[in-house]
């Protein structure tokens, strides 16, 4: 049985939390940059706060990519679900909770969709998500001509107070994402549901063999995505005040960037909640400290795409590094395994057992 000192010496390891000490040294580098503005209780909520809407987009992408499936729709959904909200309360005249609850099926509807294209029809998800999300903005662009959508009802309680509610400087948006990342960690890690997305995930050749759902599960999934990125676009037209056509495209290479520096973070190889909040907030820090430190314009872009390119780096070596020791040992080393192989967690779905 492994000790307490080597289970916490694992833990700790660079291997398991590298993006914390990453993390750690950006919050020095830019303590000693900008040590007037950088280093306060202020730049700390400025973090959470301004990062928890990006923290729903990413949190949205871990489900589908954890079965191995891209949803890039995702921003596309946000920026739908923040305009149609807006157009029904300001020019419909409906309350707040009808107009929230028809711009959530609108992403219902988005979701299943992409559902059927990607699983019934079985076009690649990358190709297909992408396609829906041109139709989604082609949508957006017809009926609103690429111009924000505005109205007191958007500044009025109880709708601003969405977004715009906080405690102690914190606002609620902050408390969305972690209660997200709290439900996505408990499916994915303490149910046979979550097991099964893993197995379906790593071979899903091998979880279909095992009895395994896995078509129902990456159905699931893309409805679950454009769920939970439809609510970051009403949560997004809370706390601006307004409806933007384009309020998802920033958040789109930062999603993909936070989930898959998350996964090489806890959940060696795998794509998780908690990771992925961490590499949010890193994201963050950086942009935000570069702001601070008055860096230039694209200083942002080039760290957000430099910190994406290392992350596929490290999450293709820990995934590869199996296939190596699979082949001089004749075992599998551990739980992650490229596509293709097989893995504990599809041995995890008994044969003929309970299915997803």
């Amino acid at each position: 049985m492994t000790s307490v000192p080597t289970r916490v010496k694992a833990t700790l390891s660079f291997r398991t939390i590298g993006a914390v000490y990453v993390w750690l040294v950006i919050v020095v580098l830019f303590s000693v940059w900008a040590p007037d503005t950088f280093p306060t209780a202020i730049t700390v909520k400025q973090v959470l706060n301004g990062n928890a809407v990006a923290g729903l987009v990413a949190l949205s992408v871990v489900p589908p990519l954890a079965a191995r499936v891209f949803d890039l729709s995702v921003a596309y959904t946000m920026s739908l679900t923040s305009v149609l909200t807006a157009h029904f309360l300001v020019s419909t005249g409906l309350g707040p909770f009808t107009a929230i609850a028809l711009a959530m099926a609108a992403a219902l509807l988005v979701g299943v969709v992409n559902a059927l294209v990607v699983v019934v029809l079985r076009v690649d998800s990358f190709i297909a998500t992408l396609a829906t999300g041109a139709l989604i903005q082609s949508l957006i662009t017809m009926v609103t001509n690429d111009s924000s959508v505005t109205g007191v009802q958007l500044l009025a309680k109880p709708f601003a107070s969405i977004a715009q509610l906080d405690a102690g400087g914190i606002t609620l948006p902050v408390l969305y994402m972690l209660l997200a990342a709290l439900a996505i960690w408990f499916v994915l890690e303490h149910t046979a549901t979550g097991r099964r997305l893993y197995a379906t995930g790593f071979n899903s050749d091998a979880a279909r063999l095992q009895g395994v759902r896995t078509d129902r599960l990456r159905f699931g999934t893309l409805v679950a995505s454009a769920l939970l990125s439809g609510f970051a676009g009403v949560v997004f037209a809370s706390s601006v005040g307004s409806g933007s056509p384009t309020a998802g495209s920033p958040y789109l290479l930062s999603a993909y960037a936070a989930a898959f520096v998350g996964a090489t973070q806890l959940r060696a190889g795998r794509f998780n909640a908690w990771g992925t909040v961490i590499a949010v907030l890193l994201l963050g820090t950086g942009i935000t400290g570069l702001g601070l430190a008055t860096s230039a314009q694209w200083a942002a872009s080039l760290f957000t795409g430099s910190v994406l390119i290392v992350a596929l780096v490290l999450t293709g070596g820990r995934i590869a590094l199996p296939t190596v020791l699979r082949r001089r040992t004749g075992k599998l080393p551990g739980p992650a395994q490229p596509e293709g192989s097989s893995d504990d967690e599809s041995r995890a779905v008994p044969a003929g057992g309970s299915r997803a």
